[in-house]
């Protein structure tokens, strides 16, 4: 279930939510999402993270056009260097597996929310092709099942909850509002 009073984008992926005020995207590799987010809602202030020195280096350059109200930053997930209740929307694209906690990293998402803050993301399930995929690219990867996550998510600090799967399961996407 969408949180009441939410409109959304559904072409940036934040379905039941518009990207306005203090917006914190974790994982944000290059900084691609980042900068159709940044020139999509031009009053957000964003701040784009990634674990990787090379590719905030990457989204640094790709989001300066957008001037100081965009930031990219090096931060790991499982451990947000912000301020709990320091952002208005926090943004999750396809990252998660990416980090062995993830678990960990949907606290520190939930943590740094504001109430009600909207969490927003979408990533891989264990499925044969994802499997499969990670296996030949040689990454470190976790890949979660449906039921661990919306465990996961039962368990923060949040209403609203929605974790649906797409894509013929291949996909899924979760939502939810800070309390």
């Amino acid at each position: 279930m969408a949180a009441p009073g939410r409109s959304g984008d559904p072409a940036l992926g934040t379905s039941g939510q518009d990207a306005t005020g203090d917006v914190l995207e974790v994982g944000g590799g290059s900084g691609a999402m980042a900068a159709q987010l940044a020139a999509r809602y031009p009053d957000t202030r964003l701040t784009m993270t990634d674990f990787d020195e090379a590719m905030v280096r990457a989204a640094g350059e790709r989001l300066a056009p957008f001037g100081d109200r965009v930031v990219a930053q090096r931060a790991d997930a499982t451990a947000l260097p912000f301020e709990a209740g320091s952002f208005d929307t926090v943004l999750s694209f396809i990252m998660l597996h990416h980090v062995i906690e993830w678990e960990q990293a949907l606290t520190e998402a939930a943590r740094v929310l504001r109430p009600n803050g909207f969490l927003l993301g979408y990533d891989l399930l264990a499925t044969g092709p994802a499997r499969l995929i990670h296996r030949l690219d040689g990454s470190r990867n976790r890949l979660m099942q449906l039921g661990e996550l919306q465990s996961v998510m039962d368990r923060q600090p949040v209403d609203h909850v929605a974790v649906r799967p797409g894509l013929g399961r291949l996909v899924v996407r979760f939502s939810a509002v800070r309390r």
